[in-house]
């Protein structure tokens, strides 16, 4: 497969994904999804791949969905579906819980919506100092989607990820850490730094009980995760799609202004 919107390598059994689409802030779309999923079978099935780093070249991690996307096809008259999309995005945080080497996501500037969840599906998290965690999507009336809810209600509770989905505020590193989100925080300058400390130890570790470890915190915490993703999260935000609302929340971002909801 050829990736247009990754770069890919490995050094000293450390495969770096970095996402590198800066044009519209590595947004989660189909492409980027693809390649994700592609390139993480990749590293699952290479034995020279010990851990497994994922980052961004841009100035954020990834700003979520492609809302200028959407804000054009409205305004064509198209329709909008993003099942595959949803179901797809899923795959990727499910295959980073579920693949059998120590996945760690190394996070700068702004991760919103899906980029967000993305980043909060990895391992180990290492984010700078300047990152803003935003569960973006009530902002555009849509619900949390690529595991969002899941993730967030087994790391915070119930109580802290309603807030932070009920009303899209930013979230910082440093609260991210409290919460127990977040393994370290550093300043931007020295993120690649840290987090290739924190790659080599771990790549210089028992790799089979690492394997076996994530196993068990697998059947311990996501055994349902799958689940949830197929008869919970796309159905939800399938409807949310369809409404009024999300047409409106698109069209009050791109346009900077207040949206007017109304319920429909």
């Amino acid at each position: 497969m050829e990736y247009r919107k990754n770069i890919y390598e490995v050094n000293d059994g450390i495969a770096s994904i970095t996402m590198n689409w800066p044009k519209n802030l590595n947004a989660i779309d189909m492409d980027m999804v693809n390649e994700l999923l592609s390139l993480l079978d990749t590293c699952e099935s290479d034995p020279a791949v010990k851990v497994v780093v994922i980052k961004s070249a841009a100035k954020s991690f990834s700003a979520g969905g492609d809302i200028g996307y959407f804000y054009n096809n409205i305004h064509a008259g198209g329709e909008i579906n993003m099942d595959d999309l949803i179901e797809n995005a899923g795959k990727v945080s499910l295959k980073m819980k579920k693949m059998g080497k120590m996945v760690i996501t190394s996070v700068n500037g702004a991760a919103a919506g899906a980029g967000a969840n993305l980043a909060l599906s990895g391992d180990f998290v290492v984010a700078a100092d300047n990152v803003k965690f935003i569960q973006a999507f009530i902002n555009l009336g849509l619900v949390p989607d690529t595991g969002g809810t899941y993730l967030l209600s087994k790391s915070v509770g119930f109580a802290r990820a309603m807030e932070l989905c009920a009303t899209g505020r930013p979230m910082g590193a440093e609260e991210a850490k409290e919460l127990g989100l977040v393994y370290q925080v550093c300043p931007k300058e020295e993120l690649d730094e840290q987090t290739m400390k924190l790659a080599k130890k771990l790549a210089a570790g028992p790799l089979v009980a690492y394997k076996s470890l994530k196993q068990q915190f697998f059947e311990a915490n996501f055994r349902d995760y799958e689940r949830y993703l197929t008869e919970g999260e796309a159905p939800t935000q399938r409807v949310c799609i369809s409404s009024e609302d999300f047409k409106e929340g698109v069209c009050a971002f791109m346009e900077k202004r207040k949206p007017e909801f109304k319920g429909n």
